[in-house]
């Protein structure tokens, strides 16, 4: 026999709470580069990006994921 369905926009498991910011794995942050330079990245919290300071680029962190497209990523000044 079937269990019975949850009832309409309540999961079986509770959903975690958001936080405020997506933090990405440290393990993950070790091993990036930036795909231009080949330099390592840093991680701005913050504002949810991966500095390439070689490259004068902030790749944008979307939803945990960090986009490491150079069309995608913010010129920043040095």
């Amino acid at each position: 026999m079937e269990e019975p369905a949850s009832p309409p926009g309540q999961d079986s498991v509770p959903a975690p709470a958001a936080p405020e910011a997506m933090r990405v794995d440290r393990r993950l942050l070790e091993i990036l580069i930036c795909p231009l330079t080949k330099t390592t990245l840093k991680y701005d919290a913050a504002a949810q990006e991966l500095i390439s300071q070689s490259a004068h680029l902030a790749y944008p962190i979307r939803d945990g994921i960090p986009i490491l497209l150079p069309d995608e990523a913010r010129k920043i000044e040095s």
